[in-house]
């Protein structure tokens, strides 16, 4: 492959054209961020979304990699003498990594093996003799004997035939169309196996894997990596099972063509490289291969969770009561107001005497009455039932006009024991701190989120079994996706969440906080390029995605990019109206009646620049200062508690989606435990993935097919729901 014919082989991959590819790979090495090429380059990209961007990217550099390890090879294997017109044109045709590396391993220089010893003491003349077939007649013994020569260590004609084996068994093992034969039946043939490795009692989180078998072409990811955490911790024996006999025969096949004195010793060769060399190095190769299968689509998983869950709607307007339950220590308590300031925080005793639950019904019925509570988020942790018992005692009991919501607290003790959390409440205890971030959270999800390492917010499977640096990079692009998207606003988001921002580094966010700091707030978005280190071309990246509400320019608070401002103007005055007009109520009423009747063909054509543009620019003006979330519907609140055992099965219940993964879909329906839609449950109609039929946050009616109260486990349906 050529440099010039990525374009055209990513782009047929992809299903785009092959000058979105070069358009898009051009503007990445100029340094633009996704975000701001898929938001302000659609012209360039064709409209390219995120997604395809990320995965032109991904393409072009393993391909660019590939290109590079092709020349890598090439010099090498001619650096040794050993290039070939035949083996040139087979390397130069190779389309994978995995052909490329085949054909490099008998060339790749290797540590002092059997066959490289054997090729030292001169045996490879014989070895070439054995492989050529051609002597019908004779004994190898007599034929080998002309090869001993105790000088060089070959003390006998059976030590010259076991050396000749020996090359024979790695020349083999080595060739690149035995490799891919082997491999091929591995992939549609093999089974992965395994046992315990441990006393039933010991391995009790997987006796579904102490005899099991499943076949590799079949396996899902999630057993996948449930296997390997079993292997890793030594409770389960792991192997590729596979018809070992029938693999050596058809190997031989391809090595022995024809009758010859060598054909016995030549299968006795194959069958050693086989089981010494071949067999072990594709195990691990197919091993591997199941879990970076495996650990891709979890992170995927992980990644579309993550971005519902930061997504989620914001319940903007509530002063908000943060619970982080606890039993030993009582439960940690802070109201917030609805800008986020924290009003009051104590500790209460829920779960402990009478008198003390008590006392903290009476502090919380204080709060309630004082700052004008309406909402509460308890935490989803220990003794999160009690304490939402406790809750909905008080709204029945005492007639209050609030409702309650169990809030995912995962990541609230990281984010309370973080520098920035002390930076943010430094006359809090870092027991409080928990309480004040779960009721952030409601208020705000991505804002509050974003103050913590996504890995640690806990929405999918197995995520401490894969590869964290992959993960990282991929919920990184996650939350930096999400939060140009909503965008943000520059007078208050914190140098975490500005972190996120197109184009800003921890060094500019920090340096623009500290610029409003001492000269107070922006006025308009060209003052960011007063601000250290953020120059012309981080100001293009990150302009249209920072917000500022009252600014002097009422397009600053809205996602027209700077470099689009005349654009804007222009038409906005074709419509016959201007700039000012969309800070004035009335004028942007009639503003609004007006822009459904535009044409953004027409408006494109007549001033000189591009549709899709012209289109962002008609509905940003539409909305100045919209958050996309406010059209999404906001997250299930309750007043009354359900008990597990007033849970009848056929009955429809309501509930939110807390985790989506392989196998199904994990919906908080209000009582103690997550009820589990397997994925057979979710649809009649066919799909891929749970992800395909609901996400994170989503609002969903169930049918209880099933309660165990002993095991905790509830079964739902979501499919039979619909019936219903």
């Amino acid at each position: 492959m050529l440099i010039n014919e990525i374009p055209l082989v990513v782009a047929r991959e992809l299903g785009i054209r092959p000058g979105q590819v070069e358009a898009t790979s051009r503007l990445l090495d100029e340094g633009n961020t996704v975000p701001f090429i898929a938001r302000y380059r659609k012209e360039a990209t064709g409209e390219l979304d995120e997604e395809k961007i990320r995965a032109v990217e991904e393409r072009v550099q393993y391909l660019r990699n590939f290109i590079k390890r092709q020349e890598e090879i090439l010099a090498s294997i001619a650096e040794q003498g050993k290039l070939t017109p035949e083996l040139e044109a087979a390397i130069k045709a190779a389309g994978k990594l995995q052909e490329l590396e085949d054909l490099y391993l008998p060339f790749r220089p290797k540590k002092r093996t059997r066959a490289q010893i054997a090729r030292e003491r001169g045996l490879e003349p014989l070895a070439e003799l054995m492989l050529a077939q051609e002597l019908a007649e004779g004994e190898p013994l007599a034929v080998a004997a002309e090869y001993a020569d105790a000088e060089k260590g070959v003390e006998s004609a059976e030590a010259a035939l076991a050396g000749a084996q020996d090359i024979v068994a790695e020349g083999t093992s080595e060739r690149a169309d035995i490799r891919a034969m082997i491999r091929k039946q591995l992939w549609t043939g093999g089974e992965i196996a395994t046992v315990l490795a441990v006393p039933e009692a010991e391995g009790q989180e997987f006796l579904n894997y102490r005899e099991y078998r499943e076949p590799v072409r079949r396996i899902p990811s999630h057993r996948v990596l449930a296997v390997n955490r079993g292997e890793r911790r030594g409770v389960l024996k792991v192997e590729l099972a596979t018809a070992h006999d029938a693999n050596i025969d058809m190997i031989a096949r391809a090595v022995v063509t024809r009758p010859s004195i060598f054909a016995d010793l030549l299968r006795a060769a194959v069958a050693d490289g086989y089981k010494r060399l071949l067999f072990p190095a594709l195990e691990r190769e197919v091993r591997n291969q199941l879990t970076e299968n495996a650990e891709k689509q979890a992170i995927r998983v992980f990644g579309l969770n993550l971005r519902q869950l930061l997504l989620a709607a914001p319940l903007a307007g509530h002063t908000v009561m943060g619970l982080d339950p606890g039993y030993r220590t009582g439960c940690k308590m802070a109201v917030i107001s609805p800008t986020g300031a924290v009003l009051a925080t104590t500790t209460l005793y829920i779960t402990a005497s009478e008198g003390q639950r008590r006392q903290a019904a009476e502090t919380v019925l204080e709060a309630i009455r004082r700052h004008g509570v309406s909402l509460a988020a308890i935490g989803n942790g220990t003794a999160s039932y009690e304490t939402e018992e406790f809750v909905a005692g008080l709204i029945e009991n005492h007639g209050l006009a609030m409702r309650y919501l169990i809030v995912n607290e995962a990541g609230a003790s990281v984010y309370s024991a973080s520098k920035l959390a002390k930076d943010e409440l430094p006359g809090l205890d870092v027991s409080l701190r928990g309480a004040v971030s779960i009721a952030r959270r409601v208020e705000d999800p991505l804002a509050e989120l974003v103050k913590i390492d996504p890995k640690s917010i806990g929405v999918g499977q197995y995520q401490h079994d894969v590869d964290q640096k992959k993960l990282g990079e991929t919920l990184t692009s996650v939350v930096e996706s999400c939060v140009n998207h909503v965008g943000v606003e520059l007078n208050t988001a914190s140098a975490e969440l500005l972190t996120y921002v197109a184009g800003v580094n921890a060094a500019v966010a920090k340096n623009i906080v500290a610029r409003r700091d001492e000269s107070g707030p922006f006025t308009d978005r060209k003052q960011l390029l007063k601000v250290p280190r953020l120059g012309q071309a981080t100001f293009t990246q990150c302009a249209g995605f920072l917000r500022l509400t009252g600014g002097a320019n009422p397009l600053d608070n809205t996602p027209v990019h700077p470099e689009s401002y005349h654009l804007a103007e222009a038409i906005l005055a074709r419509l016959g109206f201007t700039v000012g007009d969309l800070a004035d109520k009335e004028k942007l009423a009639r503003l609004q009646e007006t822009l459904p009747k535009a044409r953004p063909a027409e408006l494109a054509a007549e001033l000189g620049a591009g549709e899709p543009t012209v289109r962002d620019i008609l509905a940003a003006l539409a909305k100045p200062g919209r958050d996309p979330r406010e059209d999404l519907p906001p997250p299930l609140t309750r007043k009354n508690i359900v008990k597990l055992s007033d849970l009848a099965v056929g009955s429809v219940v309501r509930g939110t989606v807390h985790n989506v993964t392989d196998f199904g879909v994990f919906v908080d329906i209000g009582v103690k435990t997550n009820g589990l839609v397997h994925r057979s449950e979710l649809s009649d109609r066919p799909f891929r993935h749970p992800l395909d039929v609901v996400a994170v946050g989503d609002i969903i009616d169930c049918l209880i097919l099933g309660v165990d109260e002993g095991r905790g486990r509830i079964s739902l349906s979501l499919k039979k729901a619909k019936e219903k």
